[in-house]
């Protein structure tokens, strides 16, 4: 099961209380005040682990409460802090305060740490509270208590290649040929309900992580079909391949259909507009498909983009495909 999105409840340590307490030892009658400090509360804090790629873990658990601070003891003991409560979580993964909206951290590096709650600090014992106008003080100070709030975690795929387009288009069959991955295939719409990750390489040069995103359709951006749920994947990738299929369809138009994946992809995050794309016209193992793409490829001309002509199914094509993803990242 993939979850993207999750809302979890957060606690931080309270402060442990400062100690009351008088020193007592034999010919020291009038010792004076001794008692200790209280420890720290536990901190809470965000880990990414590269092993992780769901917010699955927080379907089942959505409570996290650290451990409190110890009391203070006589003879100017402290109490012992609280460790910090460590909440590991994906790579890519945002956090929000669900009550403001107000974002907290992006953590998109391995190995990177956010403190989200801090414990609540020791309360003073007695002993700090001595003074010569006020030689036997009986009273400390009580821990100061910590953070709680609800937040919001959005996990958003880091991948270097986005893998876009209308449902059935062939983008599934793609990243299964060129990597690991195996998503379902079948000849009907939606059939990948969940994006995919999948790494390929290209001769010796470094792996390239691609994601297939679920089918966009008109009207994603509004929500419509699996809209918004994953369109929010392709906002970290470098590089995207639209794929297009020029299969004789009433309802299908290979530059129409380009025209509104783009409409949709500026209407959900205006920056997509500008970022690099390849266009993919799979298929073309059909001779008829790739004459029905021919004033697709005019219009890519124009814009001064690059088109290119696969089949995912058959493998033709897909290696100068890979060649010049990967020249891309080479020289960016």
């Amino acid at each position: 099961m993939f979850i993207d999105s999750v809302k979890i409840y957060i606690r931080s340590g309270n402060g442990g209380r400062g100690c009351v307490s008088f020193l007592r030892e034999k010919y020291r009658p009038r010792g004076g005040p001794d008692g200790g400090d209280g420890g720290r509360g536990g901190d809470v804090v965000f880990i990414t682990e590269p092993r992780l790629n769901t917010l699955l873990d927080f379907h089942y658990q959505q409570h996290f409460k650290a451990d409190h601070g110890q009391p203070g003891q006589g003879r100017k003991r402290s109490g012992k802090s609280a460790e910090p409560l460590p909440i590991r979580i994906p790579i890519g993964t945002s956090i929000y305060d669900d009550a403001t909206g107000t974002l907290l951290g992006d953590l998109s590096a391995a190995g990177q740490e956010l403190i989200v709650a801090r414990g609540g600090r020791g309360g003073k014992g007695n002993a700090h509270f001595a003074s010569s106008t006020q030689q036997v003080p009986r009273f400390a100070q009580q821990g100061e208590q910590g953070q709680e709030l609800w937040l919001r975690l959005e996990l958003k795929l880091l991948a270097d290649v986005g893998i876009i387009g209308y449902p059935n288009v062939g983008k599934s069959t793609f990243i299964a040929r060129i990597s690991a991955a195996r998503p379902k295939i079948a000849d009907f719409p939606f059939t990948t309900l969940e994006p995919h990750l999948g790494v390929a390489r290209f001769d010796d040069n470094p792996p390239i992580v691609f994601a297939d995103i679920p089918g966009i359709i008109e009207g994603a951006h509004q929500g419509k079909g699996l809209g918004l749920k994953f369109l929010k994947h392709i906002e970290r990738t470098r590089l995207l391949l639209h794929f297009i299929d020029p299969t004789p369809l009433p309802e299908r138009d290979p530059v129409r259909d380009y025209q509104i994946i783009q409409h949709e992809l500026v209407a959900y995050h205006k920056p997509l507009g500008d970022r690099p794309q390849f266009v993919i016209v799979n298929k073309c193992d059909i001779p008829e498909n790739r004459e029905r793409a021919d004033p697709l490829e005019k219009l890519i001309n124009q814009l001064g983009g690059q088109i290119f002509y696969i089949s995912a199914v058959t493998g033709a094509g897909t290696k100068e495909l890979l060649s010049r993803i990967s020249l891309f990242f080479q020289s960016s």
